[in-house]
């Protein structure tokens, strides 16, 4: 293997991930830390640990110099950015080759083709892969009214290097549009250090289902099964399920294959997810590729038995894949419930507080991924994600039935958090049969 130190450019249970892996390859690991996750437990599991500066994100774990520097007081050689912060930042790759740090993750040329929107959809488009009507935002209110008109409403506003439906806000009427898409950069901004956003018309009623890929740029190109990613509230995530249901076996291997479309149509590397829309009709639609490790990728890990973050880095090492697409064989239903550290009876408001673990779930076909200690200060600086709970099973009931289990299981005080909700949307019919759309949370909660 050609790396010998990894930075953790990231926090929170990605990084726990990302410090194990290490560990599992034999590799010495030095993770970033802010102020603020200074008594963080995963610090004591790295080799070494560096901080990069205060708890605002802009200071800190998006401060490129910062991290750089650490990387060259620990004499790191790779670079993990985990998901959300620089992870899908082409100038933060373009720097870390720079100084000759190897970046774990797509290459500076595939990440710039990727975040310019409207030319990845000329590349997959060009690759056989259907595309909606879509095109970059202009930034005076003029053009952008008028690119709205040219995509129809209604329209979402996307950003262009955003994520986990940061600066993501659907546009019903042209009189919502001006001040949304400000909002939208404003969010983007804080969130990625780019406000761009990016225009795309929206399906009425969809699914949002996604392809995880892994790619090692020569002839080694596999996916690791569908995602069904429907279960939304404000374009976030909350329930993730592999593999999706109420699918055709025409529709689930169309959809796979035109993944792969996808990435050979871009010259992927390394790991990443291609994102649909199905229509009610049956028809499907590219919507974006995330270059970088998803959130979810865990529920995918669970039925195939690939580790994903090991197999990220040794492909960032220069190594081949280490599997066929033959020798991918996804093994019964897993489901993926996101608990995030927000109060759904006020508007998903965010809650901030010192935790208490009460009980914590476990046993068989139970995987729980966090970062989580007692009497951890939860801070407002930071995603709100508090961990992830997966569970397998057989088949999709399974799964089902030992999620509600493993999450009756799941007490934790001192915070508010989505553990109630996510319990009564597993308990919904409209779960049970597996028949939902992204409208579904909406409708749920009478929005």
């Amino acid at each position: 293997m050609s790396l010998h130190t990894v930075l953790v450019a990231n926090r929170g249970e990605i990084a726990l991930r990302v410090i194990e892996a290490c560990r599992e390859l034999g590799l010495r690991s030095v993770c970033v830390y802010s102020e603020a996750d200074a008594q963080m437990p995963y610090l004591r599991m790295a080799d070494d640990a560096v901080c990069v500066g205060p708890p605002e994100p802009a200071r800190s774990y998006l401060n490129i110099a910062s991290i750089v520097s650490a990387a060259e007081l620990a004499e790191a050689d790779g670079i993990h950015p985990g998901y959300g912060f620089l992870a899908e930042n082409p100038h933060f790759v373009e720097v870390c080759e720079e100084h000759d740090l190897t970046f774990i993750g797509p290459p500076q040329s595939v990440m710039e083709l990727l975040g310019d929107k409207q030319a990845a959809r000329e590349a997959v488009a060009a690759a056989g892969v259907p595309v909606l009507p879509g095109e970059a935002a202009p930034t005076d209110p003029e053009g952008l009214l008028d690119a709205g008109e040219r995509i129809g409403y209604p329209l979402l506003i996307k950003a262009v290097f955003g994520g986990g439906g940061r600066g993501m806000r659907l546009v019903a009427d042209p009189d919502e549009l001006v001040d949304k898409a400000s909002a939208a950069s404003e969010e983007a901004k804080a969130a990625c250090g780019d406000g761009s956003l990016y225009l795309e018309k929206a399906l009425a009623d969809p699914r949002h289902i996604e392809v995880q890929i892994v790619a090692d740029g020569e002839d080694g190109l596999v996916h690791i099964g569908e995602r069904e990613c429907s279960i939304q509230r404000r374009h976030q995530k909350l329930i993730e399920e592999t593999p999706a249901p109420c699918l055709s076996d025409d529709a689930r291997e169309h959809l796979r294959e035109a993944a792969l479309w996808a990435a050979r149509g871009v010259g992927y590397r390394n790991a990443g997810t291609v994102e649909f829309l199905l229509a009610p009709d049956g028809s499907f639609y590219f919507i974006e590729m995330n270059a970088r490790i998803q959130v979810e990728h865990s529920v995918s890990e669970v039925v195939s038995g690939v580790n994903l973050i090991k197999e990220q880095i040794l492909l960032a090492s220069g190594e081949r894949l280490s599997f066929t697409q033959e020798e991918v064989e996804p093994r019964g239903h897993a489901i993926e419930c996101r608990l995030n550290a927000e109060d759904p009876r006020r508007d998903f408001l965010p809650s901030c507080g010192t935790l208490s673990i009460d009980q914590l779930p476990g046993g068989h076909g139970v995987r729980l991924d966090t970062a989580i200690y007692n009497g951890m200060e939860v801070l407002p600086y930071y995603d709100s994600l508090v961990a992830k709970l997966m569970t397998w099973g057989e088949n999709r009931d399974d799964a089902r039935l030992r999620m509600l289990t493993a999450l009756e299981r799941f007490e934790l005080s001192g915070i508010a958090t989505t553990r109630d909700l996510v319990m009564e949307i597993l308990g919904r019919p409209e779960f049970k049969t597996g028949e939902y759309t992204t409208a579904f949370l909406e409708r749920l909660l009478g929005g």
